[in-house]
């Protein structure tokens, strides 16, 4: 033993199992305090370490239990004074510490001896156990040059608090482990979940001094538009950028064109049934594609199709008037004309609009001969490219294409796409879907795929070369309901990982996604909405780690989430929880971890927290560091609220910009 350690020794070990240790705390000891050569220790709150020596290594145990008396011995007549009895501690072995510098490592190769000294850990042995000493290194230059400025650092650890159990100790998470795997933040509402997310992102972000954290890239699901005031502050010109867009379901805000929905996403928000709606369903979206396509072979293919759709329009067995059939065809040679099927065509007949027939004899048999000609053997239609098109062209290409399956002797058809066609055209109706809607202008100056992504994800191109704009990116979703929030989370989620996966070199460019209340869009149980965002996001949990794509969960309801996603998360910062089956849950998801360990988890204090994972060896009970400024997700103070002089305006008129309380008309609008 160093001579050192004589002075830190707090007790004696008195009893030495395989699981548990007893260690008798020198007489006199007071509140279980000690006074030690550095500073005042108190050595028995429970979760704290101790160090007994063992040969050339320290064993480090935690504290489970304290007690005024050995169980173990018999009581030997009246104890008068408490203060000077006995006193005992219940300690685990943990794992092994080298006394002249090392790792620390889990478990216990050498017992101590009985007598044994316990000490108190000292902060730099603290960092050893955790892992978290040198918490500054030298930054590298690209490709491993030399940095610029030479002499600008990086993080390797974060502080994320301060510890309750031992005094001041700062609690580290070390970078590549924590950001390097799927996170998630639990707790009960009010419990501290949202200011933890900002702190630990003020912390990572403002950072003073070269280098700053321009690499990173966090896209915030906000769904209940609480994180602009935290994290906006965070911008400095030429540090880090932060952008605010606002998903308001209107074409002012966040706008998702709909060709970049992937064909199963169609499938799943307008409900097509596999054995009848899919079919025409995929016939429509490829249709999309086809009637803007000018090319000799996909030009026969259309003149096939119009063909094919014309003759069966005249065929008169589809139950719509001559008029209407008519118009359909004249809809058909309007908006997709040839060079051999067009208006010029039908009119050498004559055709009768208001009646929707042909003035001569023979001229409806002498218009379908020469329509005939371009209908060709063995064409196959092509498939959903996700070529830009207007919205009001899928209704008529769904139109289309029921036409096309009748003409093949689908008689039915129609009445079974019917649901279908119903669902499209609430899509098309519905206001909170217009961010969804492109017109047939818009599709013109609309962004390419990649443009779209580069701007989400804060890139820019500068040249032959791509840098970063923006660090944070806070997708607003506060003013839509949760149908909307799951469709554009899981295919904005399903482009990243798309990019990712397409990018070459792999896993160079890590997307961190920040899913706020993700209970809402990420179940347990399959979703009572058409798009399911789950099943995107359990891919990207169980995939997403090697492409350089995770997931940062916020949730106040463990048992509701996606269990395949909270299998994957390799860190969790645990806040206080009550529910039963919420404890349950985690209990199952973290078998390492103690029953002594989560016991805490229903009295943590606010803003208070249990971290475990990859990024500290051992879990540890912390207060998180102060998030200034503060996410917009305070408690409601109602005693403020209730109690004040009469007339005094209420502040839900002003926070929706009416002056007048009593203007039925503004808060109508204010509502809409």
């Amino acid at each position: 033993m160093r001579s050192d350690d004589r002075k830190r020794a707090i007790g004696k070990v008195m009893s030495v199992a395989a699981d548990r240790f007893v260690v008798e705390m020198h007489a006199g000891t007071d509140n279980f305090t000690f006074v030690g050569f550095d500073d005042v220790h108190y050595v028995a709150r429970l979760g704290s370490f101790l160090m007994i020596p063992a040969q050339s290594e320290y064993v480090v145990v935690e504290v489970v239990g304290l007690r005024e008396r050995d169980t173990g011995r018999p009581v030997e007549g009246p104890d008068f004074d408490r203060a000077g009895s006995p006193k005992f501690l219940d300690v685990v072995p943990v794992g092994m510490l080298p006394a002249g510098g090392g790792t620390f490592r889990f478990g216990v190769s050498v017992f101590p001896s009985l007598y044994a000294d316990a000490l108190y850990a000292l902060d730099y042995e603290l960092d050893r156990i955790f892992e978290t000493h040198s918490p500054v290194e030298p930054s590298k230059g690209l490709n491993g040059a030399a940095s610029t400025p030479t002499d600008a650092n990086r993080y390797r650890v974060l502080s994320i608090g301060k510890s309750v159990i031992f005094e001041d100790y700062e609690v580290k998470v070390r970078i590549d482990e924590f950001f390097g795997g799927h996170v998630a933040i639990l707790g009960n509402t009010g419990s501290g979940k949202s200011c933890t997310v900002a702190s630990v992102l003020q912390s990572l972000f403002e950072k003073p001094d070269e280098h700053h954290a321009r690499g990173a890239t966090f896209v915030v699901f906000d769904v209940n538009g609480e994180y602009r005031p935290a994290l906006e502050p965070l911008a400095k010109a030429g540090r880090i950028g932060v952008e605010r867009v606002v998903l308001d379901g209107t074409k002012a805000g966040f706008r998702l064109p709909h060709w970049f929905l992937e064909m199963a996403e169609w499938e799943l928000l307008l409900q097509a049934s596999e054995k009848t709606q899919l079919p025409v369903l995929r016939t429509a979206l490829g249709l999309t594609s086809l009637l803007r396509d000018n090319s000799p072979a996909a030009l026969e293919i259309k003149e096939h199709f119009i063909a094919t759709c014309i003759v069966e329009c005249f065929r008169g067995a589809d139950g719509d008037s001559p008029v209407a059939k008519f118009q359909r065809v004249v809809s058909l040679l309007q908006k997709y004309p040839t060079a051999n099927l067009n208006m010029a065509l039908l009119n050498r007949f004559n055709p009768n609009f208001q009646y929707g027939n042909f003035a001569g004899p023979n001229s409806q048999e002498d218009f379908l001969a020469q329509v005939r000609v371009r209908v060709r053997e063995d064409i196959h239609l092509p498939s959903y490219d996700q070529t830009p098109f207007a919205f009001d062209d899928l209704e008529e290409c769904v139109d289309f294409a029921i036409l096309y399956e009748e003409a093949h002797g689908n008689r039915q058809i129609r009445d079974y796409c019917s649901s279908m066609v119903t669902r499209l055209k609430s899509l098309k109706d519905r206001d909170e879907y217009a961010f969804l809607r492109h017109t047939e202008a818009e599709v013109a100056t609309a962004s390419s795929a990649i443009q779209f992504l580069f701007q989400l994800l804060g890139l820019k191109s500068e040249g032959d070369r791509v840098i970063k704009r923006n660090q944070i990116i806070i997708l607003d979703m506060n003013d839509v309901e949760d149908e909307v929030v799951e469709l554009v989370s899981s295919v904005t989620a399903r482009m990243f990982f798309k990019l990712l996966r397409r990018a070459d070199p792999r896993n160079r460019f890590p997307i961190h996604l920040l899913l706020e209340e993700a209970h809402r869009y990420i179940g347990a149980t399959p979703s009572r909405y058409a798009v399911d965002a789950t099943k995107g996001f359990e891919r990207i949990a169980k995939e997403g780690r090697k492409y350089g794509m995770f997931v940062l969960i916020a949730s106040q309801r463990p048992s509701e989430l996606s269990k395949t996603v909270l299998s994957q998360c390799s860190n969790f910062v645990v806040h206080r929880i009550q529910n039963p089956d919420d404890l349950s849950q985690i209990r199952q998801m973290t078998p390492f971890i103690s029953d002594a360990v989560l016991k805490r988890l229903p009295s943590l204090p606010k803003q208070h927290a249990l971290v475990f994972g990859t990024s500290v060896n051992l879990p540890t009970t912390f207060k998180v560091r102060e998030a200034r400024p503060r996410p917009h997700s305070d408690d409601t103070k109602i005693v403020d609220l209730w109690f004040h002089e009469e007339g005094r305006p209420t502040g839900i008129g002003l926070s929706l910009g009416i002056a007048d309380g009593d203007d039925d008309e503004d808060l109508d609008q204010a509502i809409a």
